[in-house]
């Protein structure tokens, strides 16, 4: 029986292994970490609501209403009403038909893809998507279609070759890693040229895209009834869980068929009712929206790097190309030292030879703490690797 200590070695060997940090103190851009003050750049809590007052307020009156957990998956008793309600707002906030919760968005992929297509049928993904799309198409057992970033004229052709009974095209609408923006109203001619369905993972545009943080599809004006969007509600919503919305019939089969649904205890309900609030604080967060895109533009206005490369986003992701594994994570580790956590990225989550900080920017940080990033950054890069 193997111990993996091997395994373990190599992964050192190429400074591949991770590592956790404790956290005592609530999310926040100034956090307590293995019992130090940290500046973090790191969360997805893009509008700074995770500890705001009124959401935990509110998730105090769901504990009181509705005690703590669900019971029991959503088709036996765990469908409350705050689920119920959660649900109609989210649908029409989204604009779409129906919607319907998950425990996470890793949860919804894989339940919603293998729900949509099966051996037969075709899915089409972007390469650089999150790994819950890569692992629910291969859940799906369709035949899978690979497409270079964003490239649409690849997607065009695979599409048009294929012989599939349905075809599903998959996309993030943020690119978790990169931060740049998936071209939807590009994919969603493609999906009506070619007959297919469109699932948009939209989970760090949720919230922060749009008009009143409706979401990616909103931001470019999109309805179909061959669109289908995944939202988190653990990142700019400030609670946990997700959804997938479209139109009642689509969301109607997934309910049937999507496993992770089914066979999963439905959310806490006192989440579902916070979040009752969340989505008001995101509807009414224009501010917060403004104050986050000064700080990405006082960010990118002047972080002047001779090195290390910026990679083009005008999203809360700031993502940091360094390149080398090793001088990724040594400067991840020096910003720790500066009171700065900033985590390294490495592969296989990015391909080899792409390491990057990646830097995450929220509302609720100031002027001054992007200013003592980019000051600590500057200097990082001239010091010796």
């Amino acid at each position: 029986m193997t111990d993996f200590s091997e395994e373990l070695a190599a992964l050192d060997a190429l400074t591949l292994r991770r590592t956790r940090r404790v956290v005592d103190s609530p999310c926040a851009p100034e956090l307590v970490v293995d019992g130090r003050r940290i500046l973090a750049f790191c969360s997805n809590d893009y509008l700074g609501l995770a500890n705001d007052p009124a959401l935990v307020a509110a998730a105090q009156e769901g504990a009181r209403l509705y005690g703590l957990g669900a019971g029991a998956s959503p088709l036996i008793t765990g469908h409350m009403a705050p689920h119920a309600a959660l649900q109609r707002r989210l649908a029409a906030f989204t604009g779409m038909e129906r919607a319907l919760l998950f425990s996470t968005g890793y949860l919804a992929n894989l339940g919603v893809v293998p729900a949509l297509v099966a051996r037969g049928d075709a899915i089409f993904s972007d390469r650089l998507n999150h790994a819950s799309l890569i692992d629910a198409a291969k859940l799906a057992r369709a035949e899978l279609h690979v497409y270079p970033h964003c490239d649409l004229a690849a997607l065009d052709a695979a599409l048009a070759a294929s012989s599939a009974k349905r075809k599903l095209i998959v996309t993030d609408a943020v690119f978790s890693m990169d931060g740049d923006l998936a071209p939807l109203p590009d994919l969603l001619a493609l999906a009506g040229r070619h007959d297919a369905w469109l699932l948009v993972d939209d989970a760090h545009g949720f919230g922060v895209l749009g008009p009143q943080g409706r979401g990616s599809a909103a931001h470019f004006g999109l309805a179909s009834p061959r669109l289908l969007v995944m939202g988190t509600l653990g990142k700019a919503a400030g609670a946990a869980g997700a959804f997938v919305a479209g139109a009642e019939n689509a969301i109607e089969w997934i309910l049937q068929k999507a496993r992770t649904y089914i066979f999963s205890t439905a959310e806490p309900p006192l989440i579902a009712h916070a979040l009752l609030t969340g989505i008001d604080l995101i509807e009414q967060g224009d501010a917060r929206r403004r104050h986050l895109a000064a700080l990405i533009a006082q960010l990118r206005g002047t972080l002047q790097l001779k090195r290390w490369k910026l990679l083009p986003s005008h999203t809360a992701i700031q993502p940091l190309l360094i390149g080398d594994n090793a001088e990724t994570m040594a400067v991840a580790n020096k910003l720790f030292e500066r009171g700065l956590w900033v985590p390294g990225i490495r592969p296989p989550t990015v391909p080899a030879g792409t390491a990057r900080l990646r830097i995450t920017l929220s509302a609720a940080h100031s002027g001054a703490q992007v200013e003592a990033l980019v000051a600590a950054l500057m200097q990082l890069e001239r010091e010796p690797a």
